[in-house]
Order: structure tokens, then C-alpha cells, then sequence
């Protein structure tokens, strides 16, 4: 993992899924990140979702699973550690084996878990015949023996609201308050029995609900309805500054959740909720309607900040970067020497072969001095020009079936894979970019026992004296700090400034300081 997304989705049930199917469709890089313990699990079918009416649960998930994977979402198993934000504004996801991804913005779905009312045996039916909404399960218990366990003031309606699928119903009061006047002509007038005591057990025999438990009592019943709490599962995205409040109805808790305006978007810039984590009652087809509109508040809020970004490049120079780089490289037949960067060479030549990045390539030195090594090379570049002479240099040079040529602009899209070598040798620019993003996703393509080889000026050369103001050079420390690495996740092996000559305009040679951090992953 350790890799880069638009969007990385928590949890993998109907609303997660529908978010990442909305955000695929946007030709969004997703990642789904999902613990395998949907809510609704133990439940026979998934109800009142047009089309898949009585459809399991699971068969449900598989299917949304295919169709996300079908507009390359990716989805791994996994359970989330940890969240934070990072200094671009975008946020790294640990999990709970160590690994982490970034990713500018997170729809998290991870639902609830449900705490039960503490009567012996309850647990062990859930999702079976002791059931919480009639609205997903009082079909199939219509005309049955319905118990109503009443845990709070909700208990009336509830029973009320279950005497619609039948006409034997029982409300058992258990711990719930004691009834008014009005609650006992309501039941009354319904033919509802009302049975005072707590609750004590169940029966059960052949594996189905007889009948509840009140002291020495049996009351014959064939489904018992429960009223939950449903706590939300969100304890990772405290280190956001996300907390849980209460969500009260009728005066009375029924569980927790994370709150959200309607689109989902939570307090935290960035971070949406869907599903049961944003709301405790809402239903599967609510959940999945919920994670559609998440996705497309954050497809539209991405859009929104690549807008001002593009925005801003093109007052900060007229042009795009393409068009900015594709007229510098026609200005000349050449721009560089054609040799490989002496740093590279000096760092890479003791390197075992087998994948290498090259990025900002320009005309091909590099990559063509890679490939030579026995190295087999992506090459990318924003500029079209740029890439046809390295194309070029590689066909003359007899290393052409050893490079891959692409062109990206990195701040919008970014080369696939991992690699052995991640080389970006000054990668600088006289409009602004986002260096530390792309270093960031650099550092995340760089596989086990690989190495990251970032080459930077340390400052402006020493015979240009008109220096454009709110320009700053990174230090190494600051270039490795910027990477935001894991603990024990690399080994330095150099972090270090030095002087190279660079000629002046008229030819003569200068001094000039630069920087180059090397490291080696280590996981």
C-alpha cells in the first residue's frame, strides 16, 4: 500500500460502496478500506432496496465490491488505526498493520455497532428473530407472536408501530417507564397485551424463539423487538478533531454519530460521513442514497480546489505547465547535455537493477544512463516535446525496449506501480507546484528495500543577483521531514548539501550548493 488516492473510502457497506461507485464514475483514484463486519450481516435479506428486495446482505456487498472494482476502485481488507492530517491538507490512513495511504479527501462509512439491552440470550438471536425494524424484517414476521421489549419512552410507539404487521403483539415493559393514561387506552384500543416485569430470558427450541421470560412466566412469542443503541464506529477520527455526540429522539438516546450537513461534510475540511455514522435510523437504500450524494459533494469539492490551482498556475504564468515547458524545450534544438546528472550516476551505480522512475525526465539523460545500467525505466515528463527528443535519444542510444515513456503533470496524475529507484533529480519550477505532494507520492512508489533519490538546488547560483522575492530552497532535513515518514519506515543514507559547477551565461564556471537526500525503505 503506502500509496496515493483522490479519495479513500472507510468501511465497505451499501453507503461506503455507493460513495466509491459515485467517485469511480468521476474517474476518481479511490481506495476502500473495509473491515468485513457489516452491521446488517445476520440478517436474511436487505429489504425495502428497490430491485434487490430480499437479497443477503453479503451477496449485496459482493455485488457493489464487482461494480466499484469495474471503475478501478481498488478495495482491501483492513481496519483503520489512525487518521491525520497532513501539512497539504490532505490526510494519511494507518491501519492496523502498519501500513498507511494518502489521500486528499476521506468519505468515512464505517456505521455503528449496535449494544443490545442486557437480557441472557438476546446476543445469540439478533438478526434472526429478535429484530429491531419492522420496516426491514415485520414482513416476515407479519401474523406471528410479536414481542416488544421496552428499554425506554420510545416503547409505546414502537409497539404501536409493530401491531401494523400483526395482530398479536405484546408489549413488555421490562425497563421501560411506566405508562400514562393515554399510552393505556392507545395500546388498549390496538389490542396490545402490556405484561409489567423485567424481562428474564428466552426460550428457545429447534433453534427458533419460543417465548419470553418474565420471572417464573413464559409468554409464548415467535419474534421479540428490540430498540438498540447504536454506538458509531469512529474512534480513529478523533485524531481529526471528529467526535461523536448523542442522537436523541423522543426524549430519549438511541445512539451515536458523527455530525454532518446534508451532503455529508463534516467540521473537518475534507472529511465526509455516510450511512448509519451520520445517522443511526437510516435505512440501507437512505445508507446507499448517502453515499452517492458524499461522493458527489467531494467530486465537486476536489474539482472546486483543481480549479483554483489551475486558476492560479495560469496567472502565475499564462500558460500551463505543458505549454509553459513545451515552449521552453522548442526554444533550442537541445536544451540539455544529454549526459545522465552526476549525482544520479553517483548515487545508482552501486544499485542492484530493476524498476526505476525517472520523474521530470526532460530530454532522457537519466533514463537512457538507467537503462544502460540494466535498469528498466519509466520515464515521465510533462512536456510532449521533452518526451519525443528522450524518445528519440533512447532509439539512438539501442535502450528504447527498456524505457516507458509517460507523460503527467504530476500535481494532477501520477506514473503507477512500484519501484525499486524513485529518482527526482531538480524538480523545480518557476511557476508553483505542489513539490511537496509530489515528493509525498513519490515516497509512497518506492517498494520494500527501494530507494528514493531526491537531487534539489540549495540555492540561487552565485552570478544571479536578482533573486525573485518569497522563494525558498528546502533544506534535505526539510525535504525529509516533508515526506511525513512513518516511524522506522526508512533508512537515511545521505541527507547532505554540496557545490557542483555550473557555468555562468558566459560560459565560465561557478560554484553552486545543492542538496540530496537519499533513503532506503525499510517496510
Amino acid at each position: 500500500m503506502d500509496a496515493t488516492y483522490d479519495v479513500v473510502v472507510v468501511g465497505g457497506g451499501v453507503a461506503g460502496l455507493s460513495g466509491a461507485l459515485t467517485l469511480g464514475r468521476a474517474r476518481r483514484k479511490v481506495l476502500v478500506i473495509d473491515a468485513g463486519q457489516p452491521r446488517n450481516a445476520p440478517a436474511q435479506g436487505v429489504h425495502m432496496f428497490l430491485s434487490r428486495d430480499g437479497m443477503p446482505p453479503l451477496e449485496l456487498l459482493a455485488a457493489g465490491r464487482k461494480e466499484v472494482e469495474g471503475y478501478g476502485g481498488e478495495i482491501v481488507t483492513g481496519t483503520v488505526a489512525a487518521a491525520e492530517r497532513l501539512g497539504d491538507g490532505g490526510f494519511r490512513i494507518v491501519l492496523d498493520d502498519g501500513s498507511s495511504v494518502v489521500a486528499g479527501r476521506l468519505l468515512v462509512a464505517t456505521g455503528g455497532v449496535d449494544e443490545l439491552p442486557q437480557v441472557p440470550g438476546l446476543a445469540e438471536r439478533w438478526g434472526r428473530d429478535v429484530l429491531h425494524c419492522p420496516y426491514c424484517h415485520g414482513w416476515e414476521a407479519r401474523d406471528q407472536a410479536i414481542g416488544v421489549l421496552g428499554t425506554g419512552p420510545l416503547a409505546v410507539h414502537q409497539a404501536l408501530l409493530w401491531r401494523q404487521w400483526s395482530a398479536e403483539v405484546t408489549l413488555f415493559l421490562h425497563t421501560a417507564p411506566p405508562l400514562t393514561d393515554e399510552e393505556r387506552e392507545q395500546l388498549a384500543a390496538r389490542g396490545v397485551t402490556v405484561v409489567t416485569g423485567e424481562v428474564t430470558g428466552l426460550q428457545v427450541s429447534g433453534d427458533r424463539l419460543g417465548g419470553v421470560k418474565v420471572g417464573e412466566r413464559v409468554i409464548p412469542c415467535q419474534a421479540l423487538a428490540v430498540a438498540t443503541r447504536l454506538n458509531a464506529r469512529a474512534g480513529f477520527l478523533a485524531g481529526l478533531g471528529l467526535e461523536t455526540v448523542e442522537d436523541e429522539r423522543g426524549g430519549h438516546v438511541i445512539g451515536t454519530r458523527i455530525p454532518a450537513d446534508p451532503s455529508g461534510a463534516t467540521e473537518v475540511p475534507g472529511v465526509w460521513v455516510a450511512g448509519n455514522l451520520a445517522d443511526p435510523i437510516e435505512k440501507v437504500v437512505g445508507a446507499a442514497a448517502a453515499g452517492v450524494q458524499a461522493g458527489a459533494a467531494i467530486n465537486a469539492d476536489l474539482i472546486a480546489e483543481e480549479t483554483r490551482a489551475a486558476v492560479a498556475a495560469r496567472r502565475a504564468g499564462g500558460v500551463s505547465w505543458q505549454e509553459y515547458w513545451d515552449g521552453r524545450y522548442s526554444e533550442n534544438t537541445r536544451m540539455w547535455s544529454g549526459n545522465a546528472n552526476a549525482r544520479l550516476v553517483r548515487d545508482a551505480t552501486d544499485l542492484a537493477p530493476g524498476r526505476a522512475l525517472d520523474l521530470g525526465c526532460g530530454e532522457g539523460g537519466d533514463a537512457v544512463w538507467l537503462a544502460r545500467q540494466g535498469w528498466r525505466v519509466t520515464a515521465v515528463d510533462v512536456s510532449g516535446v521533452a518526451l519525443g527528443r528522450a524518445a528519440e535519444h533512447a532509439q539512438e542510444a539501442g535502450v528504447a525496449d527498456r524505457i516507458v515513456f509517460e507523460r503527467h503533470d504530476l500535481g494532477e496524475s501520477f506514473p503507477e506501480g512500484g519501484f525499486d529507484l524513485v529518482s527526482a533529480c531538480y524538480l523545480h519550477a518557476p511557476m508553483e507546484m505542489p513539490r511537496e505532494k509530489i515528493l509525498r507520492a513519490a515516497a509512497a512508489a518506492v517498494v520494500p528495500g527501494g530507494v528514493l533519490l531526491v537531487v534539489g538546488h540549495g540555492g540561487w547560483p552565485s552570478f544571479q543577483h536578482d533573486h525573485p522575492e518569497g522563494v525558498h530552497f528546502p533544506t534535505p532535513q526539510e525535504v525529509f521531514e516533508s515526506l511525513e515518514p512513518g516511524e522506522e519506515e526508512w533508512e537515511v543514507l545521505a541527507c547532505e548539501e554540496f557545490e557542483r559547477t555550473q557555468n555562468d551565461p558566459e560560459g565560465r564556471p561557478t560554484l553552486r550548493m545543492d542538496n540530496v537526500l537519499k533513503l532506503r525503505r525499510l517496510r
